[in-house]
């Protein structure tokens, strides 16, 4: 039933995308549509916008196949949401979406679309770089009042490990970066150093805070320079966490004791047998 109490018929599902809009223009119509869906803005789908996306590198990361089908289509209804917003506001709509996405990659890609085809890889991401620079510089000009900057391009709203590694690799590119690793290590180590003197200072938690998220940024570079996603390698030491832990709470349980009831010591000792074990 609707809110004028007659029934609406339910729709039937279907590999045609113009179904999907046509569902999700459903749920945004005023009185009879969904009352979640139509108190929502940009601003409070944008959280479930990059929920999706993680479900879909979870999905990916595990090998589940069905899985990833479903989340894909969760993070599609993304795209969909936003653009049909957009569409009430008279911005632009999901055709416009795609219309942008179609342009962009037909001009990213001139050596398979246009003339300068049969190119080496490197000779690709040469030109990939320049064509996004252009394009960089295009923005720029349609928004003069702001500077352009060598840090352009990296979304506020990106997950701060993921962000950190852009502005890195942005900022190395006009050379503002070291050629070592092992500096950066050296760097790593000061920076734990800045932690622990403020600690030993009795610093106000916004200064101890301010010192971890400069520890953070370094481990980040760290991963940069040894060619390590610093995100995929976060997830995997999450996920070895959560086989570990578990173990202690398989071996606990066999003596009838929960987490809680347990001590440091002896919970740390199954840690142990739990890499050796190889978990």
């Amino acid at each position: 039933m609707n809110n004028t109490g007659n029934p609406i018929a339910a729709p039937v599902p279907s590999r045609d995308i113009e179904r999907l809009l046509e569902i999700m223009a459903a749920l945004r119509t005023p009185v009879t549509g969904c009352p979640w869906d139509l108190e929502q803005d940009f601003g409070s789908i944008a959280p479930y916008t990059i929920e999706e996306a993680y479900e879909v590198a979870d999905a990916i990361e595990r090998g589940d196949m069905a899985d990833l089908n479903d989340e894909l289509g969760d993070l599609l209804l993304q795209v969909v949401f936003h653009a049909r917003m957009a569409q009430e506001k008279g911005l632009f709509d999901f055709g416009d979406v795609v219309k942008a996405i179609t342009t962009k990659l037909i001009r990213r890609h001139p050596h398979v679309f246009g003339e300068a085809r049969s190119l080496p890889p490197d000779a690709v991401k040469r030109l990939w770089g320049e064509i996004k620079a252009a394009e960089k510089a295009e923005r720029a000009a349609r928004s003069p009042a702001r500077p352009s900057s060598a840090l352009d391009g990296v979304p506020t709203a990106m997950p701060a490990l993921t962000r950190a590694v852009k502005l890195q690799e942005k900022a190395g590119k006009v050379g503002f970066d070291w050629n070592d690793i092992r500096m950066v290590l050296a760097k790593v180590r000061e920076e734990a150093d800045e932690i622990e003197a403020a600690l030993d200072a009795r610093a106000d938690d916004a200064e101890i805070a301010a010192e971890i998220g400069d520890l953070l940024f370094a481990v980040a570079n760290v991963a940069r320079h040894a060619g390590a996603d610093a995100e995929r390698a976060l997830r995997g030491a999450n996920a070895k966490f959560e086989r570990r832990f578990h173990f202690i709470e398989d071996r606990l349980a066999e003596r009838g004791v929960e987490p809680g009831g347990s001590t440091l010591e002896e919970m740390d000792g199954l840690w142990d047998e739990a890499k050796r074990a190889g978990l």
